[in-house]
């Protein structure tokens, strides 16, 4: 468990940072002044040649492939709910980083967030381990044998 809180705190980081370099470098675009195909393209091009956006970009991908190693290793009802702490971070790193401004009320959902997924982690740790199939094999073996004997020839 404490292999999956760090790769996820990795993962979660760069994904709370990535949001807000995003947001950052929407912001440093500037707006579409109306919608033409040169209004588009004029905004596309600037997206992809700002720096903020495409380190968003950069760190939201490793994100993702993070939380696919993570969804395929293991179960997706205690990955999922975990994922959320990244509102966690987000808003420490818009707080930090943008420095926005963040009242009182904002902050008590962000520690309901926080409860939430220190129940879901608590929950994993009173799951009872699952048997592999070979053990489960080896234990039905007797039984099974017992039930063939027992069984009538005919």
């Amino acid at each position: 468990m404490a292999k999956l809180i760090v790769f996820l705190l990795f993962a979660l980081t760069l994904e709370a940072v990535g949001v807000v370099l995003l947001s950052q470098g929407l912001r440093q675009i500037g707006d579409l002044q109306q919608i033409t195909f040169g209004e588009v393209a004029r905004v596309v091009g600037r997206g992809l040649a700002n720096s903020s956006i495409l380190l968003g970009i950069l760190f939201e991908t490793i994100f993702f492939a993070a939380l696919l190693i993570m969804l395929k290793n293991w179960d997706v009802s205690l990955i999922w709910p975990l994922t959320s702490l990244g509102f966690v971070l987000t808003t420490l790193a818009a707080k930090y980083i943008r420095h926005e401004d963040i009242t009182a009320l904002r902050w008590s959902g962000v520690v309901l967030i926080m409860i939430g997924a220190s129940l879901v982690g608590w929950s994993e740790k009173s799951k009872r381990p699952i048997a592999p199939k070979a053990a489960l094999a080896d234990q039905a073996k007797p039984a099974i044998e017992s039930a063939a004997k027992a069984r009538p020839k005919g």
